[in-house]
Parts: C-alpha cells; sequence; structure tokens
C-alpha cells in the first residue's frame, strides 16, 4: 500500500495510506499535547458520546470574546439542545424535494461543462469542470449571485496551511483560530452583505432559512452567526464534492481493474464513492474535547482533555473492515467516517452524495476514456487535517 501512496506523493504523516497501524488505537502525544484516537470503535466512541466528547474543543483555549465570534453559529462547533434544535430546522433545506432539484441541476451544469471541454485532449478536473458546478450550486442553495463563488476560494486557501489544534503554543506566535480567521474576512464582508438582503426580503433560499432560524430562547440567529454557519458548511459540505471526486480518480487510476468494473456496471458508483470516502477519506481528522474523565481504548483520559481524531485511519482499521488496504467498490457493509458519525454527521452528506454520483455518470458518459494525466503530478492541500487534491491540483486526459 506504500506504492500507492508514494506514487502520488501523499504527506508521510498520513501513516494509514501506507498500510501502517499505530501500536495502540489511542495514545497520549507529548509533542502536541494532545490525545490521538485512531481505531475505530474508539474514533465511533469520541463522536457519538455526547456525555463524555464536546465538538466545541475551542473552549479548552480560552479564546477572547473578538476571536469567539468567529465561532459562535458554526454547526460543527455547536452542542447540546441548541444544536439539535438548529440542525433540525435547518435541514428541511435539504429536503427530497430539494434533492430532486439538485439531481438535474447537477446534471445540467455537468453537461453544460463538459461541452466547454470535449475538444480538448486534457484539462484541470477542478477548476476546469467540479469547482464549476459545485459552486453554481452552493450558491444556488445559499440564494447568492453564481460569480461570488469565487469568495469560496479563500476557505481553499485555509486548507493549504498547515495550522493544526494544539495546545502548543505556535512557534510564530499566531494560534490554529487565528490562522483559520482571518484569511476569511473577505468572505465574511461578501456573505454578509447577502445576509442583510435576504433578512429584509426573504426568498426561497439557505439563507433566508437561516434567517428565520429561531433558537431555544425564542430569538433569531444574529447576522455573525449566520455567516459562521455558511462558513462552516462550505467548509464541511461544499468543498466534500472536489475533494471526493478528486480523490476518487486517483483511486480509479491507480486500481484499473475496479475502475473496468464500474464501467461496466454504472450501479457500482455509489459503491465506488463510498469507497473512496473511506479508502482516502478527504476529512482526515477531526477534534473532540472531554467534558468527563473517560476512558478510551483502555486509556484514562481527564476532562478538558483536547483529543485529535483519526478519521483516515479509523477507516484502515482491520478489527472493522477485512482487508483494509484493499480498494473494493463491491464493500459490503461500509460503515465508514468519511461524512463524521452521531450528531454531527455531516448534514450536508446527502447533497454531497448526490453531486459526485451524477458528476461521475456525466464524466463517464463525456469522456469515457478519461485518466489522470502521468505527466502532471497531482497538488495537494497541505493542512494536515485533510487528504485531498486541492483546487486547480488535478489534470485529467480525456484522449
Amino acid at each position: 500500500m506504500a506504492d500507492f501512496a508514494d506514487r502520488w506523493g501523499f504527506a508521510q504523516d498520513k501513516f494509514w495510506l501506507r498500510g501502517e497501524r499505530p501500536a495502540e488505537s489511542v495514545e497520549w502525544s507529548e509533542e502536541f499535547q494532545r490525545w490521538h484516537v485512531y481505531g475505530y470503535a474508539e474514533v465511533n466512541e469520541a463522536l457519538s458520546n455526547n456525555d463524555g466528547y464536546s465538538a466545541d474543543s475551542g473552549k479548552l483555549f480560552g479564546l477572547d470574546e473578538e476571536t469567539l465570534k468567529f465561532f459562535d453559529g458554526d454547526l460543527a462547533q455547536m452542542t447540546g439542545p441548541e444544536h439539535a434544535n438548529v440542525r433540525k430546522q435547518v435541514s428541511h433545506a435539504f429536503s427530497p424535494r430539494f434533492i430532486e432539484h439538485l439531481e438535474s441541476r447537477v446534471y445540467d451544469l455537468s453537461n453544460e461543462y463538459a461541452d466547454k471541454l470535449i475538444h480538448l485532449q486534457k484539462f484541470n478536473l477542478l477548476s476546469d469542470f467540479v469547482d464549476h458546478v459545485a459552486g453554481i450550486v452552493f450558491s444556488e442553495l445559499l440564494g447568492i449571485p453564481a460569480d461570488d463563488r469565487t469568495m469560496f476560494k479563500l476557505v481553499d486557501q485555509n486548507m493549504d496551511q498547515q495550522a493544526q489544534m494544539t495546545q502548543v503554543e505556535a512557534e510564530d506566535g499566531e494560534g490554529y483560530f487565528d490562522k483559520l480567521t482571518k484569511p476569511l474576512q473577505p468572505l465574511r464582508e461578501m456573505l454578509g452583505v447577502h445576509v442583510d438582503e435576504r433578512t429584509k426580503n426573504p426568498k426561497d433560499d439557505l439563507i433566508s432559512l437561516l434567517s428565520q432560524v429561531k433558537k431555544l430562547d425564542g430569538s433569531l440567529m444574529t447576522r455573525d452567526q449566520i455567516i459562521n454557519f455558511i462558513i462552516g458548511i462550505l467548509g464541511a459540505g461544499h468543498l466534500a464534492t472536489p475533494l471526493l471526486i478528486g480523490n476518487t480518480m486517483l483511486c480509479l487510476e491507480s486500481f484499473p481493474d475496479q475502475a473496468e468494473k464500474v464501467k461496466a456496471d454504472r450501479t457500482l458508483v455509489p459503491g465506488l464513492l463510498e469507497e473512496s470516502m473511506r479508502y482516502l477519506t478527504p476529512g482526515a481528522a477531526s477534534y473532540r474535547a472531554t467534558i468527563a474523565d473517560v476512558e478510551l481504548g483502555g486509556k484514562q483520559i481527564p476532562k478538558d482533555s483536547l483529543l485529535r481524531v483519526y478519521l483516515g485511519a479509523a477507516n484502515r482499521d482491520p478489527l472493522q473492515f477485512p482487508e483494509p488496504d484493499l480498494f473494493d467498490v463491491t464493500r459490503s457493509p461500509n460503515a465508514h467516517l468519511g461524512f463524521g458519525r452521531g450528531s454531527h454527521y455531516c448534514v450536508g452528506g446527502q447533497m454531497v452524495r448526490v453531486e459526485t454520483r451524477i458528476v461521475f455518470e456525466v464524466l463517464m458518459d463525456r469522456f469515457p476514456k478519461l485518466r489522470v494525466d502521468p505527466d502532471i503530478a497531482p497538488q495537494f492541500f497541505n493542512s494536515p487535517d485533510f487528504t485531498g487534491v486541492r483546487s486547480g491540483g488535478l489534470y485529467v486526459r480525456v484522449d
């Protein structure tokens, strides 16, 4: 399996891509002053047990009010009854009616951009094709002009940083949370304009829905909370589509026998995408804070400890997945953790599945000889928390 990781040039810290297993499922990292959780059962427990673990890891850092305003309202950081309340109301945006519309819209957009590329021998799969389709769809979901999607690239830039959550002070003096928030100010300003407009003149879109969401105390979400919510799902939901598609192309190129199976039987496309999500998990790691003394993987972990949960490593756990380093589009069951687990399971997971499935079906129809360009190495996001090709980083050939 090291051949796969070395062929594409994945960073050494993505050890699971090389078939390496940690000696223990949970271990303390002196270097980062946090617990590392690798095993499937242990990661599942940390994600699912709301009595012992909290998604609000930032609470361990004593953030000031100025910094906290950038995270208040982010669904990924919310916990408890308020999280369940907001999530329930927002889930209406992803109704069966929306999913049905999404299918036809993604199909039309995919063919529209395929028309622009059909005469080329090679093109950039993400920046020339997928980014446009996913960006326009997400813009329409929000209810903003499609041209404003160029601002979404600021989130890509955040994923290109080496920043990770740690209780060790950064050498450059700039903390993890500063690195996450400062580059996004232009995006926040753009979204703020649309939030203000939709609050006054609501329509049938996600921003309008968010402007009407009621918190448990009966008050409406604030302007900053709505902006933070949108940025949160932009990173977790919208960008998951290009990441998953890019990663899947690398898997198809690496395992031609599996690629032939899918070409011969299109009903295997959903299974292909689920296996890609497991094998080459885009969201490689997440964080949790303990809110009580817990036992995990045979280790006693005190309250107010920081955990880094390795979703990518958990998805290669042989105790959960037979032959975990084998890429198998027919794998069943395939209860991977690529979309998370528990109360914070990705709210836009169904949207990502629909987008990626239709994009691949159109690609196979329009470019039957599509393959990764062997002469141009893929470029990956630098963030240790993500595994995937960044925008503009994957060239394909169609001849």
